[in-house]
């Protein structure tokens, strides 16, 4: 909690005056029964209705203060809670973009749009409810208390016995609530991963016919939440009746010694009347203190979880020095003795790979599937930091480029990723300054263009998320656009092309072979790197030929072997090989 309420810091005097003003209705609920008090003595005993009447406008005028401080406390308080919850919002999701890939794999994609969504909520509904009840309640425990003492000590003994009670035993609930709230959350995190994946892959939930299968797994995980709620919720509800019997017990005990000091002691019916009226005011605020306590535990349990965001440090890079500042790159890449194994895996993925590009040069990647070709590619742009050896960029160590690396390498997964908007902003999002004759360039070049322009509206068409309204090789096409806007020095396509037809796939590998960067073709098919400079097979994470198609053709035997079975078929293969 203390991390989340350095967040309060630039809403201070926002909180001072909320709390200001609850102290205004907290001092005004205080004063009520002692007026009360003076009313029955002197106005009703006394029969003497001037003096009814000016105690009551007195207490009228007063509650129409408090009136007005609950307002605008309510107002400030609001605000408080609002502008954390935004800055706390912002933070966790500037901290997210700042993870290294092995760190995203650390909290799930659900947790953590649980932990940006509902538990921000949860901590914006306990700060506005600390500002407004959670205090007020027990300062008007302690205050009643203390008030009491003053109208009648032998009275107010009474309530300084049952109230101490009391206390213990929410203090402990409030312990246990902690604990079970947790539970609730990460039960939340499980049912949202099930609902995000049955969203995110509903096209072959309906092809497996698999709807049952996936209606049985979402009621599993909403019962468990469910129960576990049940249950926080159920131990959080013993409050108000172990609250409502020891209040209801110390009411009656004191009206019980209220009715001997009145017979034979020196209390006075107003006296009476005020104590009663605060042993009642604090039964109810011991009411409130059950809905505090699950606001309070649910709101420390989910600031636990969104300091686990917080507090994990950054990992995607660990510069040496400071990082060039959008430095020029000419794109040669070196891999000196590189190894990288995924944690907690049993062996590596990759192995001393070391090899060099030379700038402008175009590299095909070859090799089984799991030989470990795309996480090679993701080494590059340091998506992923090596285990051992090192990755350089122009003879410099890629830790010592810093993030500025990535300004000058672009990325095409095999599944193109499209963003919700209009096809323009989706290619204009490798650079947003470009023109729209650079747009319309790039998707020439990646042979989208005349596919945009059978569109009704053209470049300005909406596409749906994840691009569900386009196929897998429109996706692919407009990915490509999408990274040669960004005139990268080096460009990266994992398998890009998977989904292209032969005369599309020539085509756009034709246009880029055009352009001044280095490109590095990961494939399935030769087809795809034939016309590389050179190809590098890869086999269980290691280098085992390298040279150009020719050369390969002649002088290795898998790769011999992956061109006839690829290629006999159709005709196309030399009878020499």
């Amino acid at each position: 909690m203390r991390k989340i309420f350095r967040y309060v810091s630039p809403y201070k005097l926002s909180m001072a005056v909320a709390l200001l003003l609850m102290g205004v209705e907290l001092a005004v609920e205080l004063i009520q029964p002692i007026i009360m008090g003076i009313i029955v003595d002197q106005g009703i005993e006394g029969q003497d209705s001037s003096t009814i009447i000016f105690w009551l406008a007195i207490l009228l005028g007063l509650t129409l203060v408090a009136f007005a401080a609950g307002i605008t406390s309510s107002y400030f308080a609001a605000r408080v809670s609002q502008g954390v919850g935004h800055d706390i919002r912002k933070d966790l999701f500037q901290r997210t973009q700042e993870f290294s890939t092995l760190q995203m794999q650390t909290f799930t994609a659900s947790s953590l749009l649980t932990r940006i969504t509902n538990d921000v909520t949860q901590v914006q509904g306990f700060l506005f409810g600390f500002m407004r009840i959670m205090l007020r309640a027990p300062l008007f425990i302690i205050g009643g208390l203390i008030m009491s003492f003053t109208v009648h000590v032998q009275l107010a003994t009474i309530l300084v016995i049952v109230v101490p009670v009391l206390l213990v035993i929410m203090l402990w609930i409030m312990t246990k609530g902690i604990g079970m709230f947790q539970r609730v959350q990460k039960r939340l995190d499980k049912l949202n991963n099930v609902i995000r994946e049955n969203l995110l892959g509903i096209k072959l939930v309906k092809a497996f016919n698999r709807n049952d299968h996936e209606q049985k797994r979402f009621k599993k995980e909403n019962s468990k939440l469910m129960e576990d709620n049940k249950t926080a919720l159920r131990f959080m509800e013993l409050t108000m009746p172990i609250v409502m019997l020891g209040m209801n017990v110390g009411i009656v005990l004191f009206l019980w010694f209220g009715y001997v000091e009145l017979r034979v002691g020196d209390a006075e019916p107003g006296e009476i009347v005020s104590i009663l009226n605060y042993a009642t005011r604090m039964m109810a605020s011991f009411g409130v203190f059950g809905f505090l306590l699950m606001m309070y535990s649910r709101g420390k349990a989910s600031a636990s979880r969104i300091n686990e965001v917080l507090e994990t440090d950054a990992k995607d890079f660990v510069t040496v020095q400071e990082p060039q500042a959008k430095a020029e790159m000419n794109g040669s890449i070196r891999f000196d003795q590189v190894s990288f194994s995924y944690p907690n895996a049993t062996k590596e993925t990759l192995r001393q790979l070391s090899f060099h590009v030379k700038a402008g040069e175009t590299v095909g990647v070859l090799g089984e599937t799991g030989s470990g070709k795309s996480t090679f590619l993701q080494l590059i742009p340091r998506l992923y930091p090596t285990s051992d050896g090192k990755v350089y960029i122009d003879d410099q160590w890629i830790e010592e480029w810093g993030p500025g690396v990535r300004d000058k390498i672009t990325l095409v997964p095999q599944e193109g990723y499209i963003f919700t908007g209009t096809l323009r902003e989706n290619i204009a999002w490798g650079n947003e300054q470009a023109s729209m004759d650079e747009i319309v360039k790039a998707a020439k070049d990646a042979n989208i263009h005349d596919f945009i322009m059978t569109l009704t509206d053209q470049y300005e068409t909406q596409v749906g998320q994840r691009g569900v309204n386009l196929s897998g090789g429109q996706k692919q096409r407009i990915s490509i656009a999408r990274a040669l806007i960004a005139n990268p020095a080096i460009l990266l396509l994992d398998d890009s092309t998977s989904a292209l037809d032969a005369n599309t796939e020539v085509h756009v590998l034709k246009a880029i072979k055009e352009r001044e960067c280095t490109t590095i073709i990961v494939a399935q098919k030769i087809s795809s790197v034939i016309d590389a400079d050179h190809i590098m097979l890869l086999q269980h994470g290691q280098i085992v030929a390298t040279g150009s198609h020719q050369e390969l053709l002649t002088n290795n035997k898998l790769y011999k072997q992956i061109y006839k079975s690829q290629l006999h078929e159709e005709g196309l293969i030399d009878e020499r090989y």
